[in-house]
Parts: C-alpha cells; structure tokens; sequence
C-alpha cells in the first residue's frame, strides 16, 4: 500500500481507473443473476463469481500490498471471499445496500483476518541461493519497504474502519464518490464528507509525528 504521505497527496490530483467502468457494468448485470443464485443455480452462482473475482482480486491487491510478510497470499484471501460469496448469497437482501457494497463488506472482514492471522503466524521467507546475478530489491530495499509499510498501518490505524475503506478504495484504486458510495452502501455526498475528515485527520497526525 502506498504511504500516507502520497495517499495526502493523491487526493489533490484524480486519476482515470477502468476499474470504474468495470465496477458499473458488474452491479448492472447482478440484478438478474441474484434470485436464480440465491435458489441454487449454479449456473447463476458461477456468473457471480466470475464479475466480482477481478474486483475483489484489486481490491485485495490493494489492501495486502506484498504480501511476503503473511502467512497467505493475496490469491488465498480471493478465494476464501469467493467461497465466503456463495455460502452468503441466500442471506443477501437488497435493502438499500448494493450486492457489489455486499461483496466488499466480505472482503474487508477476510482482508483484516488475513492482517490479524499474520500477527498470530508471521511469515519470514528465507532467500534461496540465486543461479544468476539478481537485480531484484536486497535486504536493505526490503527492510526499508517493511518499515514504511508498518508506518503506513500504524497511521491508517488512527482512522475508523469505514476511512479506512474510503480511502483504499477512492485513492489506491482511484474510484470516484458515487462507486465508492455503491461499494459501502452511503450517498456520494457522505463519502466525500467521510474522505475530508479522515485526510484531515492523517495530515494532523503527520504534523504533530
């Protein structure tokens, strides 16, 4: 994940992501494929997972970062919300909240067991003996990428959970107010609210660092 430094930065300057056009076409072809999934259509059930697997596999790209100091890997934690989605589809009730905010409020609760386990368990890889000269990071790139990564958590930390997601999901992968109010479940008006505050309070932070 990006710092908090560029994350404040960010913000000033909106990017373009197809990811938008993507999110839009995936929540409109849902509408028909909902009821016939949630009566046991597996023909149904596989269609969803195959519109939402490569929202969720950015997103938790997004959210896990290097994923070399977990104990699972981001593929892992696609598909334990994959398998999360379908045992969760009789139970999804359209009540003003989106599937798409409903598949996202899944992932989040995997992406922050996949953080908690890999507190539990962490994972320290060994370096294997190269056959060739390698360019890749060393051990200091590598240290210092963990020291910024850590400060990053730490920092974000400070914000509610529902900033948090803001954003990851308005800054890291760059969608606009309303796809983040569809992906949460809140008016656009409420995310922009939501994204000042938790900026706000991330500059203060650093400030007073």
């Amino acid at each position: 994940m990006a710092t908090e430094h560029h994350i404040v930065a960010s913000s000033k300057s909106g990017t373009a992501n197809p990811a938008l056009s993507e999110s839009r076409r995936v929540s409109a072809e849902f509408g028909p494929l909902i009821g016939p999934a949630a009566a046991g259509d597996r023909a149904a059930v596989t269609e969803i997972l195959r519109l939402v697997h490569p929202l969720v596999r950015r997103y938790c790209a997004a959210r896990l970062g290097n994923t070399s100091y977990l104990s699972v890997t981001v593929d892992d934690v696609v598909q334990e919300i994959l398998m999360a989605t379908v045992n969760a589809i009789p139970r999804y009730r359209d009540q003003g909240r989106s599937f798409l905010a409903f598949v996202y409020g899944i992932s989040a609760n995997k992406v922050a067991d996949a953080f908690r386990r890999s507190q539990l368990h962490p994972s320290y890889p060994t370096a294997d003996i190269p056959d060739v000269p390698s360019t890749a990071a060393g051990p200091e790139e590598w240290a210092l990428a963990s020291e910024r990564r850590d400060a990053t958590r730490e920092l974000m930390n400070i914000l509610a959970p529902v900033h948090r997601e803001v954003l990851v999901m308005r800054i890291i992968l760059g969608w606009t107010a309303a796809q983040t109010a569809e992906a949460i479940g809140t008016s656009p008006g409420v995310v922009r609210v939501m994204q000042h505050r938790a900026l706000n309070k991330l500059r203060s932070e650093l400030k007073a660092a």
